[in-house]
């Protein structure tokens, strides 16, 4: 009889098992479209053997522990490769409104600038006429619209950077908690015993999304916690405890920042990684670069012209007039600076001599001439010249940014791909498996009654 009670524990783990089994194949096939989901295996073992009789029988089997499709490696490259995505996903959108800024469109800055110019050349053929000195205070104005708009394009852009980055904070926040609670739970959880794999899941996508915001790094202490720090090493998340990310502002634009509690640490552009990166060396190098640029040459400009035009007389035989509004040299905001010092044609100063016969459009020619005989800064190119330089720089930066972009994101998805391979699931073998573990329980359900039947008989037997 005890040989057919141990044949009866047999089949009761063997059907407790292969129960296990089922539940989680399906609990694979439920999560076949979750993000960042590894597929989850039985680990089976043998229950030790009883000497009975004299001979050794087995006791069945018996989950030991159930465990994740994981593979180290590949998840650490795949947090590499989301970090440079990060950082070019960063300058995408800036970027785009920078060229969109600095367009080759027909209406932009340096078809104001020609059309400036060739308003002084029409004027040179009747430099009395009324018409065409009312076309030049126009075009004059016009021009000083254009800077301004330009400008205040960059400073809209600067502050959509701002506000993104602005927006970024809280999500840190919210993520770099997740993280300390799901390190809580996942070590209250494995402590008795058992395994926390949706939770490890859960962190790894959490840490992903981290790596790809601003460069987060991780390891696992002694105490096998995973702790999150600043790509320089700071530390934002310590065991169960996750530090406040912050921003502030400085001369107007955002920065950030680490609240431990008692003091905080101020993050340098050097100190961050990923999207935040990308944003930050848009708005600090290219946008920077692009706007003092563009207030060299406005401040050339002004300055060529007037000089030129101060040279001239006008129609009330006047002379250093002033075109536009002096701008004393100062290359800071020179571009929102601009704006007309005359708004009476009788002052522009197109003759080239002090009581000039009607015909007199020396000073004229000169203001025309400027177009291609000026160079700008200590550079040799006209005016239309260095914008288009401008142009070309935001350009190049933006079609690297694309390049870039395109070749991280095809790197991502071929690590996607990979980690897919390793630890996602697969229907089709889900499918093989639940076959499998039907026959298996059909078989220990089948000897159960066998057993049954035979224990039957033995007490039919002795009774």
């Amino acid at each position: 009889m005890g040989g057919l009670i141990t044949a009866l524990s047999n089949g009761k783990t063997s059907l407790a098992t292969t129960q296990k089994n089922i539940e989680v194949t399906g609990n694979n096939i439920a999560n076949v479209n979750t993000p960042g989901y590894s597929k989850q295996r039985t680990q089976l073992g043998q229950i030790p053997s009883l000497d009975l009789g004299g001979f050794f029988i087995g006791q069945g089997v018996t989950v030991e522990t159930i465990s994740r499709d994981y593979n180290v490696f590949i998840t650490r490259q795949l947090h590499d490769k989301t970090i440079d995505y990060g950082e070019e996903n960063g300058k995408s959108l800036p970027l785009t409104e920078l060229e969109r800024v600095f367009s080759i469109s027909s209406d932009n800055l340096a078809s104001e600038m020609d059309r400036f110019f060739d308003s002084w050349q029409q004027l040179t053929i009747n430099p009395s006429n009324m018409v065409d000195r009312e076309a030049v205070l126009q075009r004059g104005a016009l021009l000083g619209n254009a800077f301004n708009k330009v400008s205040n394009e960059l400073d809209a852009v600067q502050q959509n950077i701002n506000n993104t980055l602005e927006s970024k904070v809280g999500l840190i926040n919210e993520k770099l908690q997740g993280v300390a609670e799901l390190n809580d739970r996942i070590k209250r959880i494995e402590i008795s015993g058992h395994e926390a794999n949706s939770f490890r899941d859960q962190r790894d996508v959490l840490l992903q999304d981290l790596s790809e915001m601003f460069g987060a790094k991780h390891f696992t202490d002694a105490n096998d916690s995973l702790s999150v720090h600043m790509p320089g090493g700071l530390p934002l998340v310590s065991d169960t405890k996750a530090f406040t990310f912050e921003s502030y502002t400085v001369a107007g634009d955002k920065a950030f920042r680490i609240n431990y509690g008692n003091n905080t640490k101020n993050l340098l552009t050097q100190d961050m990684s990923g999207e935040l990166r990308g944003m930050l060396d848009v708005r600090d190098i290219t946008l920077t670069n692009a706007r003092n640029d563009l207030d060299v040459l406005a401040l050339d400009l002004t300055e060529a012209v007037n000089t030129v035009h101060n040279g001239g007389w006008d129609l009330n035989n006047n002379n250093n007039i002033d075109f536009f509004v002096d701008l004393g040299g100062v290359v800071s905001g020179a571009a929102r600076s601009v704006q007309m010092a005359i708004t009476d044609y009788t002052m522009i100063a197109a003759a080239g001599n002090a009581a000039a016969a009607p015909g007199d459009n020396e000073n004229a020619l000169l203001l025309a001439e400027l177009e291609n005989t000026n160079t700008v800064a200590a550079t040799s190119e006209t005016f239309s010249g260095y914008f288009s330089g401008i142009v070309s720089d935001i350009g190049l930066e933006a079609s690297r940014n694309k390049l870039a972009l395109g070749g991280a994101e095809d790197a991502m998805n071929q690590l996607e791909t990979l980690r897919e391979g390793f630890s996602g699931v697969s229907l089709e073998e889900e499918m093989v498996s639940l076959i499998q573990f039907q026959r298996s329980f059909e078989s220990s359900a089948k000897f159960l009654s066998i057993v049954d039947e035979m224990m039957a008989a033995v007490i039919a037997l002795k009774s």
